[in-house]
């Protein structure tokens, strides 16, 4: 994460950058300078999962009462001060960064790996350095914060850019994180999570500007030495043979420095003595080696550069065409497409025009100027039809519009710029007042919603009446204006739920039509239990068929969602194509704008069918109403569990119910001081599995309108990992109920409620939930029921009928539907 090499050239080489401060003396300093402003901190979320996880258990599926605790420590820790704190979590993976996610995805396997090993040979969890996050823990800290009461925001690009911009723009007392990108961005002070201290609230400031003196440099030359060393968007082998040659001419190299301190020193050096020469002069590309890699580096170069700012490292800025809010972009950001973007002049608007050539499609796309508006209007001409297509622009927006097409996607791209950013100026007031500290709490909410286009990503025109009200906060990143919706209004709402964060993967299926999921603790030799990717994917593919309303008439033929999920065997070269599948709704599925916008009593009726209808348990729907919260939701899940996988057994169920039920009745501290017996494998699994059980839930109730509160399937009130691990051991050695339950009475009749409801539920489905000594010999590394009327999750890989193990298929970009396996 950061720039290669920089966090430990810090650290050893130029430890004077990093100075011990005290949050308290900061607040009260800030608070003296700009009387009435509430000093603020953006915080870095996903840099700071592995600070706020303190509890011991990790293994076991999360310790989430214990976590929620910390939580509220922390941030109320900050609030006993005076300090406002805002929570940014990343909402995406940018495609400049994907390979980077796929690299880290790729070792943290390996990682899982070695820790299932561990478990196996030791039977415990192994130490805090083999530490894995708990699945889901990102999902649920959003939600966590929220009920505490915390702003919490989540992005629409990459979050360091989103975290740096707000802390600029709204004049925050810093970013708290673990990032050297906060080092390289020109925003407000960065602290280090790592080094914090929460009772004394010293922590560390890493100092941008003393990290120029000690390189030579100026703060606007960090983002060009952030490249020349790689980063997220650059690779770090890009510029290895230039970053030698630094070295080899490099007269002050510190034989008590190491390897990677001295290239940073000789780098640092080339630009400050080499390039700066020449700076103003000529182009970069003429003094590094670019070669084809050209429009990423530039890219990568304008990817620092926050609203208003520019960078004296671009040579020729192109007027009115690339610019957002006098910030340069790359028109490109694929290294292998090759494509330059030529210049041509008009002779009569002596203005720069962009020329953007396809080498694959030859197609140009060229300015025209719109006499009325006195715009320029860009030409789309298509290849077959030799027709010049105008792309439309609103007079009243001041923006001009800027279309191309992506080579490798073969996706017409387009681009918006302004000649004014339009800004919101933050307004400080009297805390005591209760009034916002801004007039605006995220530079994007309040912008207007691109027009979506057809599902097969062709685009056409604009709407000349949608206006973008602050085009310098779409940010660096080229975006795309197409979208998996037609519906403007309600990709407006989805928009909304996922800047807030109250909604999970529901805007990026409609908006990009790409979602992924991270690292589960799962055994890639485990033959038994199938991988959480696969066993949720039949409700994710129902989800899309709600999100994607065109795709519920059979006649159309609706795009594939690309799903990154990481699971064991899955090289992650290419996206796994996933189609809708259609789903059965008691009078009909009704459309988003029902389910989204009507606020009638007898619509949440229909809210739930909806959801049922996603887990396929539409006919259990009366058992299921009957059982009270917050158990509704995991009986639910259990149902589709037991369903799906056949490898669950009875005890499996009496562990999953009798931790629910003991856990209501727990204090935290009871929790901290439970101890297992021992750390079962199987159970470590099947711990991880519930929980992404428990953020599908989120994912599916977001999409069918909240037809259940979030709390009732928030982890801290239905699971605690070491809870279900002591009851699972119990379960397996034949403990009897009443043990299980701890010897409470009023827990066995829940109890007794609850199995009957998940098997009876199961039974519809001709499925018998039995004890493990009944179990046959299809167990032994199958999942999924064998038989006429079997299936697996719909993952579609297409398995002949002698039921084949699920780890033997390989992954790929294949389509895959709802195929011949399916038990519903």
């Amino acid at each position: 994460m950061g720039v290669r090499g920089l966090q430990g050239f810090v650290g050893s080489t130029c430890p004077h950058i990093c100075t011990v401060v005290n949050f308290k003396e900061l607040a009260e300093h800030h608070r003296s300078k700009y009387p009435g402003c509430t000093p603020t901190i953006v915080v870095d979320a996903m840099c700071c999962l592995r600070y706020w996880y303190t509890p011991d258990s990790w293994i076991c599926g999360g310790q989430w009462r214990e976590y929620f605790s910390a939580l509220r420590g922390f941030v109320k820790t900050f609030t006993a001060v005076g300090i406002k704190l805002i929570f940014f979590f990343d909402g995406m993976v940018e495609q400049d960064k994907r390979d980077e996610w796929v690299k880290r995805r790729l070792k943290n396997n390996r990682e899982i790996s070695r820790i299932f090993h561990y478990i196996k040979s030791h039977k415990e969890q192994p130490g805090r350095n083999m530490f894995f996050i708990p699945s889901g823990l990102a999902v649920f800290t959003r939600f966590a914060l929220k009920t505490l009461g915390q702003e919490t925001l989540c992005s629409l690009q990459e979050a360091d850019y989103e975290v740096a911009s707000y802390g600029l723009q709204h004049n925050c007392l810093g970013i708290l994180g673990e990032d050297t990108d906060y080092l390289i961005y020109d925003t407000c002070p960065y602290f280090s999570i790592s080094e914090l201290c929460l009772e004394s609230l010293d922590t560390i400031m890493l100092c941008r500007e003393k990290l120029c003196e000690s390189l030579g440099l100026c703060v606007a030359d960090l983002p060009l030495l952030a490249c020349l060393l790689g980063n997220d968007i650059i690779p770090e082998g890009m510029f290895e043979s230039f970053r030698y040659k630094c070295l080899s001419s490099y007269t002050s190299v510190k034989e008590n420095f190491d390897k990677k301190g001295n290239i940073i020193l000789a780098v640092s050096d080339h630009i400050s003595k080499v390039l700066h020469l020449y700076q103003g002069e000529k182009k970069l590309e003429e003094l590094l080696p670019l070669g084809p890699n050209k429009a990423l580096f530039y890219k990568g170069m304008a990817s620092y550069l926050l609203p208003g700012q520019k960078s004296p490292w671009f040579f020729q800025k192109p007027k009115n065409v690339i610019t957002l809010d006098k910030q340069v972009i790359s028109m490109s950001s694929d290294p292998e497409s090759r494509q330059e973007v030529p210049m041509c002049t008009d002779p009569e608007s002596r203005q720069e025009v962009p020329m953007c050539t396809d080498p694959e499609s030859r197609q140009e796309v060229s300015m025209c100027t719109d006499p009325e508006s006195r715009q320029e209007v860009p030409m789309c001409t298509d290849p077959e039809s030799r027709q010049e297509v105008p792309m439309c622009t609103g007079p009243e927006s001041r923006q001009e519009v800027l279309m191309w097409t992506d080579s490798e996607s073969r996706q017409e791209i387009i681009m918006y710029t302004g000649h004014e950013s339009k800004q919101e100026v933050p307004v400080c007031t009297d805390p005591i007042s209760k009034q916002e500290d801004s007039m605006c709490t995220h530079p994007e909410i309040n912008q207007k919603l691109p027009i979506a286009t057809d599902p097969e990503f062709k685009l056409i025109c604009t709407n000349p009446e949608i206006k973008q009200e602050d085009p310098a906060n779409m940010g660096l990143e080229i975006k795309q204006q197409v979208t998996m919706v037609s519906d403007t209004e309600i990709l407006k709402v989805a928009r909304a739920h996922h800047v807030q964060a109250e909604s999970y993967l529901v805007y990026n299926i409609m908006s990009s039509g790409e979602i992924e999921c991270s690292n589960t603790l799962e055994d890639e030799l485990d033959q038994a239990l199938p991988s959480q990717a696969f066993i949720y994917r039949p409700i994710r593919q129902r989800v899309y068929s709600l999100l994607l309303e065109n795709c519920q008439d059979v006649a159309s033929t609706c795009p594939a969602v690309k799903e990154w999920f990481v699971y064991p065997g899955n090289p992650l070269r290419h996206p796994d194509l996933v189609r809708p599948l259609q789903m059965t709704v008691p009078g009909g599925t009704p459309s988003l704008r029902i389910l989204w916008l009507n606020q009638e009593p007898e619509i949440q009726v229909r809210r739930l069918d909806t959801l049922l209808a996603c887990f396929n348990l539409a006919s259990s729907r009366e058992e299921l109403q009957a059982v009270e919260s917050p158990f509704q939701a995991l009986c639910c899940l259990l149902i589709y569990l037991f369903v799906q996988v056949d490898t669950l057994c009875l005890e499996d169920l009496h562990a999953f119910i009798a931790q629910a039920l003991c856990l209501q009745g727990k204090s935290t501290s009871q929790l901290v001081n439970l101890q297992p017996d021992y750390i079962n494998s199987r159970a470590v699994q099947l711990g991880s599995l519930l929980v992404r059980g428990l953020t599908t839930l989120v994912l599916v109730n977001s999409a069918c309108g909240f037809p259940w509160k979030m709390s009732d399937f928030m982890p801290w009130n239905v699971f605690d990992g070491k809870l279900f691990h002591q009851k699972y051991l119990q379960s397996e050695k034949g403990y009897a109920v009443e043990v299980l339950l701890e010897q409470n009475r009023s827990r066995l009749t829940k109890f007794h409620n609850l199995k009957a409801v998940v098997c009876k539920a199961c039974m519809k489905e001709n499925r018998r939930i039995t004890g493990r000594v009944h179990w046959g010999s299809h167990h032994a590394g199958r999942w999924g029921r064998q038989g006429s009327g079997s299936h697996r999750t719909g993952s579609g890989y297409s398995r002949s009928g002698q039921g084949q193990p699920w780890r033997d298929q390989g992954p790929g970009s294949r389509q895959y539907e709802h195929d011949q396996w399916r038990r519903y």
